[in-house]
């Protein structure tokens, strides 16, 4: 297979377009999103999660493994992966990767799946400032 240098893309216009069909949630409503049901994922590796802190209520799923963990068809889903109507907000570091994780859950026909902005490095920080 080959491309020519029309079809090349730069990392940063693939991430504007996935974040364009995303309503991306700010870290001040992910407890509000929590609260109404929204399945919270969290994808940051283990190494990650050790060095700055576990995020409260979120479900730990590694990337690689995403999809089939929360396509609702998939035999190897996760039980709250059951429905292609849930709000599903994907929580990465910083919210780039994340972006791209919900986007492709959108092409899954999850439709509903969205991502934090700035991540859990963002979170963090205003719950730090909460204090």
């Amino acid at each position: 297979m080959s491309f020519d240098a029309g079809s090349r893309r730069s990392i940063e216009q693939v991430l504007a377009d996935a974040r364009a069909g995303l309503d991306r949630v700010e870290p001040a409503r992910l407890a509000g999103e929590r609260a109404s049901g929204a399945l919270i994922i969290d994808i940051r590796p283990v190494e990650q999660r050790s060095r700055d802190g576990e995020l409260p209520g979120a479900v730990v799923i590694d990337r690689n493994v995403l999809e089939w963990r929360l396509d609702p068809t998939c035999e190897h889903r996760i039980a709250d992966a059951s429905d292609y109507d849930r709000r599903i907000v994907i929580v990465c570091n910083e919210g780039y990767q994340s972006s791209l994780a919900a986007a492709q859950l959108r092409v899954l026909g999850l439709h509903r799946a969205t991502d934090l902005i700035g991540g859990f490095q963002a979170w963090l920080e205003l719950a730090t400032e909460q204090r």
